[in-house]
């Protein structure tokens, strides 16, 4: 058991399984593009990453390429897919507990701000975070790291006072490269032997777990 100050949530595979809307809206923006269709184990893959990594790395495209698929994704998203999810069983509890106990919690995400925005607001979920870290139109990088240490920046904490909770080995890699420490959760999208391999400290299974990892 360990004593935090804050812990920090990523939101798609973590706060919230977002994968019927997210995969959705890649097989949209590759159909209205003119590109074959991805199975369901590569559409999981869109879960976590920013979205021109994704296009470029799974589907081949080049910047510019993925870029334009990224606009035609948000479009179709932004039109109803974007709330096409539910907030996993738990988290609601989970973050009411934290509250209680003072014990501070963040959102740090590679969720646009708008979408983050619209997502936190629509499901009532802004109430609980004290930050929200999320890529901004004039950023230069969406790494988590580099959203990770704004919310620390923001909450004027230490890296040694925070635990990152994600469900990929970008949360798990961009919370060891800040100085956090990590929990790993095998309920959203990437798998156990991802998460040990990319740094994890804890993994919970469900969010009642993370509860004696932070100590409450």
């Amino acid at each position: 058991m360990a004593n935090y100050r804050a812990v920090f949530f990523d939101m798609d595979g973590t706060l919230n399984d977002s994968g019927p809307g997210i995969k959705n809206s890649v097989r949209y923006a590759l159909q209205e593009l003119g590109y074959p269709p991805l199975p369901e184990q590569m559409l999981r893959k869109f879960i976590g990453p920013s979205l021109v990594y994704s296009f470029q790395t799974y589907v081949g495209m080049t910047e510019s390429e993925a870029r334009n698929a990224a606009e035609v994704y948000r479009k179709y998203y932004r039109g109803g897919e974007i709330y096409h999810m539910t907030v996993y069983d738990g988290n609601l509890a989970l973050l009411a507990d934290l509250n209680r106990l003072g014990i501070l919690c963040a959102v740090v995400t590679s969720k646009p701000t708008m979408m983050t925005d619209l997502v936190l607001d629509h499901f009532n979920l802004r109430k609980y975070f004290s930050a929200v870290a999320s890529p901004k139109p004039e950023d230069v990088s969406n790494d988590k790291a580099f959203l990770v240490q704004r919310a620390l920046r923001e909450l004027g904490l230490s890296p040694r006072e925070v635990v990152m909770v994600g469900d990929t080995k970008y949360d798990m890699l961009g919370a060891k490269k800040a100085g956090c420490d990590a929990i790993g959760v095998t309920y959203g999208y990437g798998t156990r032997q991802e998460l040990q391999e990319s740094g994890a400290d804890y993994l919970a299974d469900h969010p009642d777990e993370i509860r004696a990892i932070v100590g409450i």
